[in-house]
């Protein structure tokens, strides 16, 4: 056996199983490896096993069938010429996942494999004199702005980038405290056309991420078309031209004014820190910081430590840290659901990197496999049930059987810590707040010099906490793990539209909505990107939304520019329309349980932040933009 064959022998037995039927089919095109027996039996599980549930026997033979098809390959060098139909691969994903894909799912899981282009093209490419006056400026350079970039770029479309830091990657640029990682598999978690099968971990940490976002930038020619260390102060509407004058001031004072004809807002949700209302915040007077403003340089070796928060950032950050303090006081509001995840702490095996990199079809089926099961299939957990009856704790039978599943796991990691249950089970329904992975909490949490508190803050004082039954905890540094303002949409500059109105006409203090989360009346030709209710709470990724924006302004940008159009404003009735569509929509789902807050919803209770649609829905609707839905000029 020569070197190649002793190597997919090696990879293959690492393999997925599922993964490995689909290859099979794409070589050969012999359906019964799209039948019993070899067809994967449905895993409720949070996350599938590798097995595809079938006995060691199939396995095996799985395994050999595919080793003896590598090994033809590799000699060969040649693609199996196989033309696959649309029912085809709709009964591919169907086997695959070990239940029936729906056909309104085919195209767009096609995308995300790379089987299907998912970004537009010019029908007639204009001149380059006309595309110089169609000029954008995009704010932001994080994950949405870089990639809005990219496809200006390969569209012809100038473009600027206006980014207050001195590097990209907004979120993982900024936030680089202890344990910060993403709580998506990054295989799901990146772009669909710049996969990168060699993640270390197959949940990545925030420097991982940093790394691929800035050679993904260094790639697609992103880096010299940013202005760095400058923020934006102003976006003012020239109401003769319906263009832009943007103003920019730079790390030294110094102010510019840009003109542009579209202006494309990439600043996200998940920018300005969020401080919680507590009497006596500026009265500390030791260490203090933020989790989204931590320095490389912070020493907390030997230190009583309170966090505030137990949010994602708070998950991560925690037991991080809890081994280098003398002493951790946790002060949390509430408890959160945190799930089980086999793969979170695990490094992707080298077995595993060079199947990804090496296997025709393999990198494709694996990516669809993390989309389908951490899609759509949420969202029917955590639709309300008028009719369920569980006192606040669950909304439907579905939901409850999560609940029990995650209280099981409470209660198995807790183990003799029966004192600790009352302060680490929520007491609202799963998924009501964003769902979290376990990050060692429950090991965290039961060790020595830990101490939790629940909704216990009075007020802080100049050497601690001082906690409503009297009690000052003493603390040497106090970490704010506190989240985002999320309801502060666009709040970091002023946006001055048609006839002199400013954003907070139209939205108020805190009720940002737009259509399709990207475009608002009285703005012409001003976009957002990550906007109003384009947050997920159910499931996907947000770089899978992005992609979403980013086609649907591409094309749109390109079809007005076909058809002469210079100005774009979303008509008030398609607007309108949308978000009573969108309000009622969630009505009948979880986030609108009365009497139970959430970061998702506003001062009014009106969620602003995540959609209520399914993942196909919203890629259906911004597929194929439409210039009806815009007075044009």
């Amino acid at each position: 056996m020569n070197d190649i064959s002793n190597k997919i022998k090696w990879a293959i037995e690492k393999a997925d199983i599922p993964i490995l039927l689909m290859v099979l089919y794409h070589f050969t095109g012999d359906k019964k490896w799209l039948n019993p027996p070899f067809k994967p039996v449905l895993d409720f599980s949070f996350f599938a096993h590798e097995s595809g549930g079938l006995d060691s026997a199939l396995q095996s033979q799985v395994r050999s069938a595919a080793l003896e098809l590598l090994n033809k390959f590799f000699v060969s060098g040649k693609l199996p010429d196989l033309k696959i139909s649309d029912e085809t691969y709709l009964e591919m994903m169907s086997t695959c996942v070990g239940e029936d894909v729906p056909e309104e799912y085919l195209n767009m899981m096609l995308e995300e494999m790379q089987l299907k282009e998912r970004y537009g093209s010019w029908k007639e490419k204009p001149d380059n004199n006309t595309l110089t006056t169609k000029n954008v400026i995009i704010i932001g350079a994080g994950v949405s702005g870089m990639l809005m970039g990219v496809k200006l770029r390969e569209a012809g479309i100038p473009f600027v980038i206006i980014e207050k830091n001195n590097d990209i990657g907004g979120t993982w640029f900024e936030n680089t405290y202890p344990g910060v990682r993403c709580d998506v598999p990054n295989h799901y978690y990146s772009f669909s056309f710049e996969r990168n099968n060699k993640w270390p971990n197959y949940y990545s940490y925030g420097e991982d991420i940093a790394e691929y976002l800035r050679s993904f930038a260094t790639k697609h020619g992103v880096y010299e078309n940013t202005i760095f260390n400058t923020r934006v102060t102003a976006c003012k509407l020239n109401n003769s031209n319906n263009t832009w004058c943007v103003t920019t001031v730079d790390n030294e004072g110094k102010e510019v004014e840009l003109l542009a004809h579209t202006v494309i807002s990439a600043t996200g949700q998940l920018n300005i820190p969020a401080y919680p209302r507590i009497e006596g915040l500026e009265n500390f007077e030791g260490f203090s910081t933020h989790t989204a403003k931590w320095n490389k340089n912070i020493n907390l070796k030997g230190k009583n430590v309170g966090v505030i928060g137990t949010g994602a950032s708070g998950m991560q950050l925690i037991p991080e840290i809890v081994d280098e303090v003398k002493c951790l006081s946790i002060f949390q509001r509430t408890a959160q659901w945190a799930i089980p995840s086999p793969d979170y702490h695990r490094e992707v095996s080298t077995e595993k990197v060079w199947l990804l990199e090496n296997v025709p079809f393999y990198a494709g089926w694996y990516r669809f496999n993390l989309a389908w099961r951490m899609g759509d299939h949420l969202l029917h957990t955590v639709r309300r049930d008028p009719e369920w009856e569980s006192g606040g704790k669950s909304v439907n039978k579905r939901n409850d059987r999560h609940r029990q599943r995650l209280l099981e796991y409470i209660k198995k990691q807790i183990g003799d810590r029966t004192d600790l249950l009352e302060k680490v089970v929520p007491s609202y329904p799963p998924y009501l707040k964003r769902i979290l992975v376990d990050n060692r909490w429950y090991e965290t949490v039961k060790k020595d010099n830990v101490n939790l508190f629940n909704d216990s803050i009075k007020k802080i004082e100049k050497n601690g906490i001082r906690i409503k039954s009297g009690e000052l905890v003493q603390l040497d540094a106090l970490l704010y793990a506190t989240g985002f303002q999320t309801n502060r949409l666009l709040a970091s500059y002023e946006l001055i539209g048609k006839d002199g109105a400013n954003l907070e006409d139209e939205w108020g203090k805190d009720d940002s909505r737009a259509y399709l989360g990207m475009t608002i009346p009285g703005f012409p030709n001003f976009f957002a990107l990550y906007g109003p209710n384009t947050n997920l709470g159910h499931g996907g990724s947000i770089i899978f939304i992005a992609e979403c924006q980013v086609r649907y302004l591409t094309k749109l940008l390109m079809h007005s520019i076909e058809n002469n159009v210079n100005s774009l404003e979303c008509k008030r009735s398609v607007y309108d329309q949308y978000n009573k569509k969108l309000d009622e929509e969630h009505e009948g789902l979880i986030w609108t349980t009365p009497n139970m807050n959430t970061w998702y919803r506003n001062s009014s209770g009106r969620v602003v932040s995540i959609m209520p649609w399914r993942l196909v829905d919203y890629w259906t609707m911004t597929q194929e933009p439409s210039l009806d839905d815009y007075n044009i000029g």
